[in-house]
Formats: C-alpha cells, sequence, structure tokens
C-alpha cells in the first residue's frame, strides 16, 4: 500500500471553495475594523440580510458604536447623557442645586424641646429581678355555674335487698344513722305495726316501716356527676365556711346526696354524688378496683427513669402502689402524664410524683368508672343516664 505523503506546500488557508488553491495574497491594508468590507481581497464576511440579526461594524445595528440606536453613547436614544432630546430624561424642569437648601426650612422646634425629656428607657427595670405578674383572684360566682341538665330521670330499680333499719331511715332523710339508733332505742319505730326496738334489724322490701306513726318510703335515687372546679373542697359542709362541693349541686335535688370518694381543694375533674349507698360502697370498696385516669401536669419534665420506677411500683410510706397504665400525653411537653389507677389512697397520684421529687402543678380526673367529662363543662353537673346506672350497678 502507498504511503502518503506530506505536501509541504500545503497550507490551511489555501483551500477555496471554488477549486483555486493559490495563495491569497497579502493585502497591508486590510482591517478587522470599518476597512475589512473595503479590502481587496477576495474573502467575503457571510452576512444574513441587510441590518438583520447583530452587526458588529455597520452604522445602523450597532448596540454600542452607532450613531442611533446606542444606549449609553449615541446622541439620539441615549437614556442618561441627552440632556435636550426628548427621548430621554429632560432635565429642563430640574430646580436649581442649592446649598443653602434644607429639607424642615421654614420650621423650627419648640423652645426648650428635648425629644428625650423624662424618659428612661431603663428607669425602674431590671431584667434579671425576680418580678412576677401579681395574680388577681376572680371572685366565685354562684351563678357562672349553671346546671347542665336539670331534667329528672326515672332510673330503673334496683334488686330488692335487705337494709339495715338504721339506714332505711337515714336514707328515708329523716335523720342520721346514729340519731336513727336512738329514736329505734326510744321506740319511735313500729315495723308491720311492731315496735321495733332491735338496732340491727334488717328491713326486708315487703316490710311496712313507720316513724312516730309516718309511713316511710325509700327515697327516690339520685346520681349526679359533677365536673368539680379548683377551690371546692369535698364534703357536706365545713366549719371554716370554705367552698364545697354541695354549693355547686344546691338545687339538683330535694333528696340528701352525697360524694364518691373525695377529690381535694386544688384538684379538679369528675366527682360522682348520690344516695345510693350500696352503689357508693361498691365504688369506693378497694376490692372492685374502679378504674380512674388522671391528667397530670407537673413542674418540669418526667424522666425516662422516673416513668419506668412509676410503671413498675414504687414502695411509699403506707406500702407498696403499682399504677395500671402511664403514659405521656400525646402531642404534649414532657411534663403532662395520663395516669390511671385503680387504689382509693388519700392523695395517692400527688404523692407517687412527689416521692420522686416532682411537683403536681395541674391533677384532673378525666374519667371515673367509665364515666367521661364529654359535653360537661368545668363547674357543671348532669344526671346520669339510665344506661350508665345500670353499666355500674353491673360492675364487676
Amino acid at each position: 500500500m502507498e504511503n502518503k505523503k506530506f505536501n509541504n506546500n500545503y497550507k490551511k488557508n489555501s483551500y477555496s471553495s471554488n477549486g483555486n488553491s493559490e495563495k491569497k495574497p497579502y493585502n497591508s491594508s486590510y482591517n478587522s475594523g470599518n476597512n475589512r468590507n473595503n479590502s481587496n481581497s477576495s474573502f467575503k464576511k457571510k452576512t444574513y440580510g441587510q441590518n438583520e440579526g447583530r452587526s458588529y461594524n455597520n452604522n445602523n445595528g450597532n448596540r454600542y458604536n452607532n450613531n442611533n440606536g446606542n444606549r449609553y453613547d449615541n446622541n439620539g436614544g441615549n437614556r442618561y447623557d441627552n440632556y435636550n432630546n426628548n427621548n430621554g430624561y429632560n432635565f429642563e424642569n430640574k430646580k436649581p442645586y442649592n446649598p443653602n437648601f434644607k429639607k424642615n426650612d421654614g420650621y423650627s422646634k419648640p423652645n426648650n424641646y428635648n425629644r428625650n425629656e423624662n424618659y428612661n428607657r431603663n428607669e425602674g427595670y431590671n431584667r434579671n429581678d425576680n418580678y412576677k405578674k401579681p395574680f388577681n383572684k376572680k371572685p366565685y360566682n354562684n351563678n357562672a355555674y349553671k346546671p347542665y341538665n336539670q331534667a329528672p330521670i326515672d332510673y330503673p330499680a334496683a334488686d330488692p335487698i335487705e337494709v339495715r333499719l338504721n339506714k332505711f331511715i337515714a336514707d328515708a332523710g329523716i335523720c342520721s344513722r346514729r340519731n336513727a339508733d336512738m329514736y329505734i332505742s326510744a321506740g319511735n319505730v313500729t315495723v308491720n305495726g311492731e315496735v321495733m326496738t332491735t338496732l340491727g334489724y334488717r328491713v326486708k322490701p315487703t316490710d311496712e316501716v313507720r316513724f312516730d306513726g309516718k309511713l316511710l318510703s325509700s327515697e327516690k335515687k339520685e346520681y349526679i356527676l359533677l365536673n368539680k372546679p379548683k377551690g371546692f373542697i369535698t364534703t357536706t359542709n365545713d366549719e371554716k365556711g370554705r367552698k364545697t362541693v354541695m354549693d355547686l349541686v344546691a338545687n339538683a335535688t330535694n333528696v340528701r346526696i352525697l360524694p364518691v370518694g373525695r377529690l381535694d381543694r386544688a384538684t379538679t375533674g369528675l366527682l360522682l354524688l348520690t344516695n345510693d349507698g350500696e352503689l357508693t360502697k361498691k365504688l369506693t370498696h378497694p376490692t372492685h378496683g374502679v378504674r380512674k385516669i388522671y391528667h397530670v401536669i407537673l413542674d418540669r419534665k418526667l424522666d425516662y427513669k422516673d416513668f419506668m420506677k412509676i410503671q413498675d411500683g414504687l414502695e411509699l410510706e403506707d406500702g407498696f402502689i403499682e399504677v395500671d397504665e402511664i403514659s405521656y400525653v400525646n402531642d404534649k411537653p414532657k411534663n403532662e402524664i395520663g395516669i390511671k389507677i385503680h387504689s382509693g389512697r388519700n392523695r395517692i397520684v400527688r404523692r407517687i410524683f412527689e416521692h420522686l421529687g416532682y411537683q403536681v402543678e395541674k391533677l384532673d380526673r378525666v374519667v371515673f368508672a367509665g364515666l367521661t367529662k364529654k359535653d360537661l363543662p368545668r363547674g357543671h353537673w348532669r344526671r346520669l343516664t339510665q344506661q350508665e346506672v345500670i353499666n355500674l350497678r353491673n360492675m364487676k
């Protein structure tokens, strides 16, 4: 195969599309500027039409060097350097510069004016002092707590049971059990037409009991659920004259109702009041294990190690205590806890957290024996429905 030889006479620019391989003569007058189009060379710059596109050397469409459309250097449409034409900005109406001009010329401040006169931003202010906004406690207004439901309800009768004679008299609203024993001993009570002086006698559903000749009947049962507010004590009367939960249900019924269990003065939430002694005993006796759920707010976050201690059980001064369930409240800070417990010990929830060094800032009982605070605002009460009473009686 014949090898191609390198042609020293070959020049890159000697090629021409018209077949002429002759080298173009050098033109000393050739200029890449305005003389480029006037050179004697056969080379001619390809154009795309007169005044079309972007042209750098003509005098019609040059963006920077022409005299017609230059934005900065021309005298035709200059936006900033043309002071006399009407195409650009016209300074004919511009006010002459006055070195003595003052913005507030003709205005003077009042004599003895001082912007900061008698004003001290930090006067009497200390960021690190222990100032606390004073707490103005609102006076209690009994009219603010209106009953939620006053309509009477006919509850189904409980299973017939035998009760002690003194309790039967007390339930009829005659007197207390202790005073009933005195009247029984004095012969003021008759059963089926005969004077009954036996203190331990149990009244049957078919017995006819009279007190001083007046026929007694077992009073109608009432079941009142109260959403207790803060500041009320759980008792029927108070020697110191403090507000009690009985003030909130004073107009609920004419029969004598009593609280089931206790909530301390600072604790809020559900409290049941009734004259059903058998149900009260069932709900308060520890063997029945009535479930209660509390919403607890602590002074600081509950550490996970303390969380596990409560879940596993704690040894308090009055014995071992174990909660049924404990959890952090969803979408809330870690100092808000939900706790389920069935123990009826006094102040048991507060003592659990105080044993671990926490202070309970708020304690609210949200569930009691299956009853909830739904549609029951704080400070209001309502009667239980028939189904709720049946559920409480059937509770194991």
